[in-house]
């Protein structure tokens, strides 16, 4: 027959129990949890970037200085996923600076390379950020859409999104879609489909064009400048029920629309949008606009 412990060691014992099963958790918890740069590694630049944590989440620097830019890439790449980023760009005089979050492929010629493009220009101290975007099929650009924020990106972090999946590439800032790139085969539009791309970042100097056209130039007594990134996440593509992946998906399938706020998206581009090559008749009047600025 066992004998009873006292009341006081059997609250000693229960409390002994929760702190060792609390100990357990945290080093769990601590095991499974993911760093940044266990999914990036700084790939290029001066040594003056760095992680940190930053209110307990690892976060990444990344400098610009008289010597160099500095840049990153993930460790892995996929082929359709959704790529999320949390981002403060360069803050106060950014003019002449170049912050960027896009997908590319591992080395391959040029006639090949695909690209997806988020590029921050900075401005005078005041004046607006420009989002560039760009889309690169086959070793081929030039498909630009600019627009100007509805918020200040260098006071706090915002999330960057690029979504790719058979049928879309979605721009999102924040889950508000800004730009959707449209695979439409059936009339020929470039659309990259075959590779897989990794996610890279980079901060550098394009005094020469960012900033008004080159008008404005970077102010090098500022060094050095810092845009930073944290939470980086990818979600991989998910197909329809019963297709296996989701490159099998049918052309006319309406599986990826709804991944698409088609009235989000018509909002950001009316009252946010400054340039659009579809609309750029100078450019375009005489060799016509691509296929996809057409109608069908």
């Amino acid at each position: 027959m066992a004998m009873a412990l006292p009341s006081s060691s059997c609250k000693q014992h229960r409390l002994l129990v929760l702190a060792l099963l609390l100990v357990l958790v945290m080093a769990s918890t601590k095991a499974a949890a993911a760093y940044l740069y266990d999914d990036i590694k700084l790939s290029w630049g001066s040594g003056c970037s760095y992680f940190y944590m930053d209110e307990d989440v690892d976060t990444l620097a990344l400098c610009l200085d008289r010597s160099s830019g500095s840049g990153f890439s993930s460790n892995a790449s996929h082929l359709y996923a959704r790529y999320d980023m949390d981002i403060k760009l360069v803050a106060d005089n950014s003019a002449g600076t170049v912050a960027t979050f896009y997908l590319i492929p591992d080395d391959v010629p040029w006639e090949y390379h695909d690209e997806v493009d988020f590029e921050f220009l900075g401005n005078a101290t005041g004046e607006p950020y420009t989002i560039h975007t760009n889309v690169y099929v086959n070793g081929a650009g030039g498909r630009e859409q600019q627009f100007h924020l509805w918020f200040d990106p260098t006071l706090d972090f915002h999330t960057y999104s690029i979504e790719w999946n058979p049928k879309y590439i979605i721009f999102l800032i924040d889950d508000t879609p800004i730009r959707a790139y449209k695979n439409d085969r059936a009339r020929g539009v470039p659309f990259p489909t075959w590779q897989s791309m990794r996610v890279a970042g980079s901060l550098w100097d394009a005094e020469e064009w960012a900033t008004q056209g080159g008008r404005v130039k970077t102010d090098w007594s500022q060094v050095p400048f810092y845009a930073y990134y944290r939470n980086f996440r990818v979600t991989p593509c998910v197909p329809s029920p019963g297709v296996a992946w989701c490159g099998d998906e049918q052309p006319e399938s309406a599986w990826f629309d709804q991944r698409l706020d088609a009235a989000a998206l018509q909002k950001v581009q009316a009252e946010n949008m400054i340039y659009d090559y579809c609309t750029d008749h100078k450019r375009f009047d005489q060799t016509g606009f691509p296929v996809e600025c057409t109608a069908a």
